[in-house]
This record gives structure tokens, sequence and C-alpha cells, in this order.
């Protein structure tokens, strides 16, 4: 009998770390796997949700990516512009569960409530002033913790939590993100609510808001601009 409920447990111990293992990106098992676009090539392997390139093939090019020290164009709505180095433009990311984005932000931009379903951020202020926050799960009772970081200051970003920053300052603002994933995604609040294609049914919003049906009618007309 002991030993069927040591069998158990095991069992149950060993489901629990393959369970949090899956729950980011897995190690790699070689060196590198460089993706490759060309999905009908003979030398491809499917690993982690891109074909391999040939390690033979692979060179320095691969693994380099240029211009994130040129400030990016600001002038749409949201007053930022987030430019993102993941796996689908630094192929050398694929398997090494990394990636990187620069957020240029206006005065008064910002990068909108959104959240990255598979990737924890780590957010370092480059230039100007920040006010950056993120709201807990429902379970720990929506709690928002929020801080005002200026050039030097880092602050983290949980795994799926929603956050935001904003441009406080009066100038130009440049922050540099790293993410615990070679495709974190994102998922902006607003646009994903109010911007779905095809669009959700206003009566389950309108019921979910507590607003009048017209407030989501109109909301759902607005072009939601995607920053990312």
């Amino acid at each position: 009998m002991k030993g069927v409920y040591f069998l158990i447990s095991t069992l149950a111990i060993l489901a629990s770390a393959t369970f949090l293992v899956s729950a980011s990106d897995p190690s790699p098992l070689q060196d590198f796997c460089v993706a490759l676009n060309d999905t009908k090539s003979a030398e491809a392997v499917f690993v982690n949700g891109k074909f391999c390139k040939d390690p033979k093939l692979v060179n320095a090019n691969d693994f380099f990516f240029s211009g994130l020290q040129n400030p990016r164009n600001t002038q749409n709505p949201l007053g930022s512009n987030v430019t993102a180095v993941n796996v689908d433009n630094l192929l050398g990311l694929n398997t090494l569960g990394i990636s990187l984005a620069r957020i240029d932000f206006a005065p008064n931009g910002l990068n909108p409530p959104h959240t990255h379903p598979r990737a924890t951020e780590i957010l370092v202020v480059l230039e100007g002033t920040l006010y950056v926050g993120f709201v807990t799960s429902n379970g720990d009772g929506n709690r928002l913790f929020t801080k005002v970081l200026n050039k030097g200051d880092v602050f983290v970003f949980p795994i799926g939590l929603i956050h935001f920053q904003l441009n406080v300052g009066q100038v130009n603002a440049v922050a540099f993100a790293g993410l615990s994933s070679q495709n974190p995604g994102v998922i902006t609040i607003a646009k994903a609510v109010f911007g779905s294609q095809p669009p959700i049914n206003p009566d389950v919003l309108a019921k979910a808001f507590q607003v009048d049906d017209n407030v989501v009618d109109n909301l759902q007309k607005q072009f939601w601009y995607d920053n990312n």
C-alpha cells in the first residue's frame, strides 16, 4: 500500500513539474535552432513553433539585428511606438526564451494597458520619466502597483498581468524591455475588447462594463490604434 501511495505521489510531483516547465519557453536541447521561414526545406526540423535551419548553414547574421539606436515615429493617437525584436525578425532567438523591445514615447505618450501572455517583462528607462504600473489577478484583489521611473530605473511586470507605461515628462522618453520568451505575444486590452474582429456582441460588453449599449456601440466604431 505504501508503495502504491509513493508511486501516486511521485507521478503527481512529476505532473506538476511538467506543467511548470511547459508554462514558459522550453529549454533548447542544442546550442541553437535558428528559425527558418522556408518550411519546404528538406533540411528543416519543426521545433517550438519554428522550423530550424541546418546548423551547418547558420552564420553570425542569424543572431544579429541593427537599428535600435534610431528614434521611432511617435506621431500617432497613443504617442508611442514599440519596436519588437523577437523570433520573427531575429531568427537566432528561436528556442532561446528571450526577446527585446524598444519603446519610444512622445510627451504624454502612452503604451496602453496590455498583457504578454507568454512572458515576464523587465523595463529600463534610458531617457525621460515614465509612470508605470501593473494590476494583479482577481484572486489577489486586482491590486495596482505603480512607480514613477527616471533614467536608469528598472521595473518588472510579472507574466500575464495587465500593465502600462505613460510618459509624464515634458520631453521624449525611451525605454528598453527584456521579455522572457522568444515570442511573448501582446494583447492590448482596449483593442482586444472593443476592436475584435468580428465584434463581441454589444450585450456582452454592456453587461460586463455596466454601461449603456450606445456607449459600447460608440467604442466599437472607433479605430483602435496598435503601437506594437
